[in-house]
């Protein structure tokens, strides 16, 4: 029995696969947009009523502005990679919420937030660009509907979401609000990964290098965030995020092959 269903999790993982853009990465993919998007845009919606916009508009239009370079440099991407296919139903938006937690955070199709703590941090708009890159990088390469499949996966056998919404339409905005934390805390996205982490950054390098930003940048973000974070910081194998020190040196070790995307 139990050889049984590892095969049939092999036979459906293998019919039910996506390629991450950039790194290749095979993962599981149980969802279409057509299915998460609408799901995506209604809770984005219930975070935004439910916070205050900043009203600082240098940051908000800097944010806004880094947003859009790099979601045609995105776009670029995908079209020379005929992947643009993976954007239907996209409709981006990024904005900038009045609030003094250091952090960011992106849902699917595009839909992108900034807290104002996080400014001091990025200190400038090439700052603003590492955070973009590495929250757009989240949202292209479907790192929360991975998570969801995953969940639908181990609760619901696999089902297909649009039966799973008909027939169990609770238990499905649960699995929503389980992959991407925004049920119980408006926007505190649950943490990925320590794989979806380091391929968002691998991905962001790219990214905002191909928008002109340059990507040097991206570890000396993460040395500012480093010296915030002393003092309060878990032991390395406690972090679902690389240790500050991981990250910086495998940004440090990508810089090269950003580079070759970098347009000044």
């Amino acid at each position: 029995m139990k050889k049984t269903l590892i095969l049939l999790l092999i036979a459906l993982f293998g019919y039910n696969c996506a390629t991450v853009p950039v790194t290749g990465r095979k993962q599981l993919s149980l969802i279409s947009n057509s299915e998460l998007l609408p799901m995506s845009y209604d809770n984005y919606k219930t975070v935004l009523d439910s916070t205050n916009l900043s009203t600082n508009k240098l940051q908000s239009e800097m944010v806004k502005r880094v947003g859009v370079r790099i979601q045609k440099a995105v776009e670029e991407f995908m079209a020379q990679n005929n992947m643009s296919d993976q954007l239907d139903g996209y409709a981006w938006e990024f904005n900038l919420i009045e609030d003094s937690a250091m952090n960011a955070w992106s849902m699917p199709g595009g839909k992108l937030a900034f807290y104002t703590g996080i400014m001091d941090v990025c200190k400038d708009e090439n700052g603003v660009a590492v955070v973009m890159g590495h929250e757009v990088a989240h949202a292209v390469a479907n790192h929360g509907s991975e998570r969801m499949s995953q969940g639908l996966l181990q609760q619901m056998g696999g089902e297909a979401l649009n039966m799973a919404m008909a027939n169990k339409p609770n238990e499905t905005r649960m699995l929503f609000g389980t992959a991407y934390g925004v049920a119980s805390n408006y926007g505190a996205m649950l943490p990925f990964s320590r794989l979806h982490e380091s391929e968002a950054d691998k991905m962001g390098l790219i990214f905002m290098a191909m928008a002109g930003y340059d990507p040097r940048e991206a570890p000396k973000f993460w040395e500012r965030m480093a010296a915030q974070s002393e003092g309060n910081k878990p032991p390395g194998f406690m972090l679902t995020h690389p240790s500050h020190e991981t990250r910086i040196h495998d940004l440090n070790e990508q810089i090269p092959e950003a580079l070759k995307y970098y347009k000044k």
